[in-house]
């Protein structure tokens, strides 16, 4: 009798077993977009440096242009790494744009090479400030020569560095 039920369970066990893999096919189905969506693509930046040769070493360095606007509570300051060249004060409270484009576009007309401009700024500078200096230095508007009633932007330091403002004594 028991030899008999033995063989009965036996028989029963060598049925095929399946693999339940519905479960894991439920955790993939939510993983995969979850992972696609919340990847963070990298892109990478390439910075081109322009170290100098050793003949270019011997010769005399010939001064350029470091230009920088510095944003201060009570006005700006644009000077050139070593001195400053002009100081733009503020026009009934607030920052004067107008004068800092002209001047920028005074600075363009005797230094056409330069590209680069810094802008260094105190630390509680509001965002909208950053913003209209950057445009005064970066572009001006100047008349369209195809249509005298419209304007057209014009490069002026279009490569622009950010950095904190010296201490006020400079």
């Amino acid at each position: 009798m028991i030899r008999d039920r033995l063989r009965r369970r036996s028989r029963r066990n060598k049925g095929s077993e399946e693999l339940n893999i519905t479960a894991f096919l439920n955790l993939m189905v939510i993983l995969v977009p979850f992972l696609l969506i919340t990847a963070v693509f990298s892109r990478m930046a390439i910075l081109e440096l322009n170290l100098p040769s050793a003949s270019q070493q011997t010769e005399e360095p010939k001064e350029e242009l470091k230009l920088e606007v510095i944003v201060r509570e009570d006005g700006l300051i644009v000077a050139d790494g070593k001195s400053r060249i002009a100081d733009v004060e503020k026009k009934d409270g607030e920052y004067d744009y107008a004068k800092l484009s002209e001047l920028m576009q005074e600075i363009k007309a005797s230094n056409p090479d330069v590209l680069d401009a810094s802008v260094l700024l105190e630390a509680d500078t509001k965002y909208g400030v950053l913003v209209h200096v950057m445009d005064a230095v970066r572009m001006h508007k100047v008349p369209d020569p195809k249509n005298p009633k419209e304007t057209i932007q014009s490069e002026l330091f279009p490569e622009i560095a950010l950095g904190d403002a010296p201490g006020a004594g400079s």
